[in-house]
Order: structure tokens, then C-alpha cells, then sequence
């Protein structure tokens, strides 16, 4: 997702080679503040990873979801249109009934 933007590899940090000039930088400060560089690249690669990796799951649980919200819709629709047809209208008590029925069989209670 983001390789086409990152051009450096923490190993590629790691083998850069410096020409030294006579006024040039101390190498020792200079390693080590590529190591830093390199600790912090490898980070963001595996925060990168990570994150990807979630966004590929929820995507997927949203999808399932998406799924199951239409299936239910589906229901519903098909519950009311056959309710009206036998000219029954539903109200909140047979809703509650249905509901109880349902979880008596789903959990298994016996009350």
C-alpha cells in the first residue's frame, strides 16, 4: 500500500556508505544517528503492517455485517408482508412474545 512511497529499507539506511571529505561530519555521530533512523523505519514498517492488517479485518467485518443487516431486513419485510396479508396487525406485546419464544430456543431456557 505504501511501497510506492517509502524509497528506503532500513537495511538500505544501514549500507549507505559516506565518501569522507577532509571537513566532513564524525562518522560515529553520524552512525549513530542512522541507527536511530533505522530503529524508527523498522517501527513505522511494522505499524504500517499492523495497521493494514486491521483495516483488511474490519473491512471484512463490515462486510459480513452489511450482509446480515440485509438478510434481517429481508426478514423483517417478509414478516410484515405476510402479517398483512393475513390482516393481523403486530404490536409491541406479540412483539415481546416472539422475542421470549426466540430466546426460550436460542438459550435453552425453560421459565
Amino acid at each position: 500500500m505504501y511501497n510506492d512511497r517509502i524509497f528506503l529499507t532500513p537495511q538500505e539506511i544501514l549500507e549507505k556508505e559516506f565518501k569522507v571529505d577532509a571537513r566532513g561530519y564524525r562518522p560515529q555521530e553520524v552512525d549513530k544517528f542512522l541507527d536511530m533512523v533505522i530503529r524508527d523505519y523498522s517501527e513505522y514498517i511494522s505499524i504500517i503492517k499492523k495497521l493494514e492488517k486491521d483495516i483488511k479485518d474490519l473491512t471484512e467485518d463490515n462486510m459480513k455485517l452489511k450482509q446480515e443487516l440485509r438478510r434481517l431486513k429481508t426478514t423483517i419485510a417478509a414478516a410484515e408482508g405476510s402479517e398483512v396479508s393475513v390482516g393481523r396487525s403486530v404490536n409491541n406485546v406479540d412483539l415481546l412474545r416472539r422475542i421470549s419464544q426466540l430466546e426460550k430456543i436460542v438459550f435453552g431456557k425453560d421459565e
